[in-house]
């Protein structure tokens, strides 16, 4: 990708298409389309995983304002020793493990502005970086329940055992991370080529804001993995951030932390699909998966799940078609195409949304045109490779 004059702050779909779909929820709630039963069935589903992404925005807002990225992207910078091949290869690990251990959503919120930062400090672009980090945050979420939200659904299925979520789904899981790392790395050959110095170093002048924000941060990642309710453990995080700001930096509590857009395109396309499931319009869908283990039979499943992500969200893609697969190799499959296929639309993903925010946020601009011919042009091979891998694990 490349640096571009269209403001994505100006674009119309940025605007109008937030509205319309709130419009439409309001309208199908008004009209009765969604009982309130579902609703209330609905809200206890997919609740916390809103409470999750507002909690975790409001740690990444805060932690960046008290350097917390900044300190990080420095330190990335001296292990990379200067080399620009080696750095790459650090930040795509670091990427790849935080999606994998700690959900692409959490990826998109606290390693984006790491990785933009970084590319500041040593004078590089930070769209390299940043096509890497939503790449990644979708295609790294296969490997364990947290990785993603659609995962977790999905393991009560399969027991709700982590490693045995790993066991069953490892072999498409790698397969995504390695065509995603070869494909970066060849879109960018260029620009990786050469050597690189330490422009700038961040002025800190909160010493112990830094020092608390950095500690929340640290305590959180690993207490994501531990079981807890990650909306629990996101919201203790940001609880305690907004009270210790409510000390030093008042003037930086503002309405503007949460991120309504992404919040309201989400509960929306939620409201939308599950009015539609209640009335059985998507009793089609089952015809569209098909039956059957076989690998074309996978393959017909991912490519479904892979359009019902990009065109609606992955997580209501999920809850749609999940009930046409009734075994682990049919699960696979559709969480290849829910889970790794939604970096073609901007609201593919939650992950793809909040990342395009905190873009948005820094200053950052890109082009929608190139990202969505990119990412369909991975995605035309990530996910017939990773089914073929899924079916011949």
């Amino acid at each position: 990708m490349r640096e571009s004059q269209w403001n994505p702050a100006s674009l119309r779909w940025n605007v109008i298409v937030p509205w319309a779909l709130i419009a439409v929820a309001v309208l199908t709630l008004v009209t009765g389309r969604l009982p309130g039963g579902d609703l209330v069935a609905l809200a206890e589903t997919t609740g916390p995983v809103l409470v999750f992404v507002i909690a975790m925005t409001i740690v990444a807002e805060l932690a960046s304002v008290a350097g917390v990225f900044s300190v990080a992207a420095e330190r990335l910078a001296v292990w990379g020793r200067g080399r620009r091949a080696l750095l790459w290869a650090f930040v795509l690990a670091m990427i790849t493990l935080s999606t994998a251990f700690m959900s692409l959503d959490t990826t998109a919120v606290l390693v984006t502005p790491v990785i933009v930062v970084l590319a500041r400090h040593i004078g590089l672009s930070p769209l390299p970086f940043a096509l890497a980090t939503v790449w990644l945050a979708n295609t790294a979420s296969l490997f364990l329940p947290v990785s993603n939200l659609t995962n977790l659904l999905a393991a009560d299925a399969l027991g709700g055992a982590p490693l045995g979520f790993l066991a069953e789904f490892w072999a498409p899981a790698l397969v995504a991370v390695l065509i995603t790392v070869v494909a970066l790395t060849l879109i960018h050959r260029r620009s990786l080529k050469g050597r690189y110095e330490l422009a700038e170093t961040t002025v800190i002048p909160d010493r112990r804001l830094l020092g608390i924000a950095a500690v929340v941060v640290a305590v959180l990642l690993p207490m994501l993995v531990t079981g807890i309710p990650v909306a629990l453990v996101a919201g203790v995080a940001a609880l305690v951030l907004l009270v210790v700001f409510a000390v030093r930096r008042p003037n930086v509590l503002t309405l503007r932390l949460v991120p309504w857009r992404t919040i309201g395109i989400a509960a929306s396309l939620f409201v939308i699909v599950e009015a539609i499931h209640v009335q059985g319009y998507d009793a089609v869908l089952g015809t569209a998966v098909g039956q059957g283990e076989g690998v074309f039979d996978l393959l017909r499943i991912a490519a479904v799940g892979a359009l019902g992500a990009n065109a609606v969200n992955n997580l209501p893609a999920y809850l749609s078609l999940s009930a046409f697969t009734d075994s682990p190799l049919r699960l696979g499959a559709l969480l290849i195409g829910v889970n790794l296929a939604p970096i073609i639309t901007p609201w593919g993903s939650l992950a793809t949304l909040l990342w395009h925010q905190r873009l948005t946020a820094m200053g950052v601009e890109i082009s929608w045109r190139r990202f969505a011919l990119l990412g369909l042009g991975l995605t035309l091979v990530l996910v017939p490779l990773t089914t073929l891998a899924l079916w011949l694990g």
